[in-house]
C-alpha cells in the first residue's frame, strides 16, 4: 500500500511528471508516493462532462490502488465526493479545496487563474459550496490553453504573469493557480510578482502529509530526517 496516491485525472504524462516532481519535493522521509494518470481521459479537463467522466476514473483507480491518502490532482476536484463516500476509504483531498483553503490563510482576498472560461462557473460553484465566494477578488482565464502549456510555452507563462498582476490590481493578496499543470511555475511567478502564489498540488500534498502525521497507525521514519 502506498501512503499517498496522486491521481492526475487527465491523460497528459507531462502534467503527471510535473505534479510528481512537485509532490516528491515535499515528502518527509519514510513517506511513499505513487503518481498515476487516467489514460482514457482527455489531455485537458475542460468541460463539465470531462469532470464527470474523470471522476468515475479517479474512483476506479483509487479502488485498484490502495493508499492511505488520495489526491485528485485537478482543480475541478473530479471524483472527490465519490472518494469520500467510499466505505472505510482513504483520506480524500481535492486540489481545488486545498488551494482555496491555503489562499484564505495567506490573504484576506484571493484571485484564481483558470485555463479557460468554461471552468470559471464550475470553480465559482465550489466556492459557494465552501462559503468563501465573498473573499474572491476575481477569477481570470487563459483563453483555453492546455494543461501542459504553462510548463512548456513561454507565451502561456507570460499570460499567466499578466493575469496574476491584473488580479493583484483587483485586490487579490494571494493568487491561486487554477490548474495542477501549473505546479512547476509557482516559485518563479511568486518571485516575479511579489504576490503569494498557491499551487494546488503543493497545497493538497501538504494536507495529505498533515493527515498522515495525525494518524496514530502511521509512523514516519524520523531517524533519517
Amino acid at each position: 500500500m502506498t501512503d499517498i496516491l496522486l491521481i492526475n485525472p487527465n491523460s497528459s504524462a507531462t502534467v503527471t511528471r510535473g505534479m510528481d516532481q512537485t509532490a516528491r519535493a515535499m515528502l518527509p522521509p519514510g513517506l511513499s508516493l505513487t503518481s498515476l494518470d487516467l489514460s482514457d481521459s482527455p489531455a485537458t479537463i475542460a468541460s463539465d462532462e470531462d469532470v464527470a467522466r474523470a471522476g468515475l476514473g479517479v474512483l476506479e483507480l483509487a479502488r485498484a490502488t490502495p493508499a492511505r491518502a488520495v489526491i485528485t490532482g485537478c482543480f475541478s476536484d473530479p471524483g472527490l465526493d465519490l472518494l469520500r463516500a467510499m466505505p472505510d476509504g482513504p483520506v480524500a483531498i481535492g486540489c481545488q479545496e486545498a488551494a482555496l483553503l491555503s489562499a484564505l490563510a495567506r490573504a484576506d482576498r484571493f484571485g484564481v487563474i483558470a485555463l479557460g472560461p468554461a471552468s470559471i462557473p464550475r470553480h465559482r460553484r465550489k466556492m459557494r459550496m465552501m462559503g468563501i465566494e465573498g473573499r474572491l477578488a476575481g477569477e481570470l482565464h487563459l483563453s483555453g490553453c492546455s494543461a501542459e502549456a504553462p510548463m512548456r510555452d513561454p507565451e502561456a507563462y507570460a499570460l499567466i504573469r499578466t493575469r496574476a498582476e491584473e488580479l493583484g490590481a483587483m485586490g487579490a493578496g494571494a493568487i491561486v493557480l487554477g490548474c495542477a499543470g501549473m505546479a512547476l511555475i509557482r516559485a518563479r511567478l511568486e518571485a516575479e510578482t511579489g504576490l503569494a502564489v498557491i499551487d494546488p498540488v503543493s497545497a493538497a500534498v501538504a494536507q495529505a502529509v498533515a493527515a498522515l502525521q495525525g494518524d496514530p497507525a502511521f509512523t514516519f521514519d524520523t531517524a533519517s530526517a
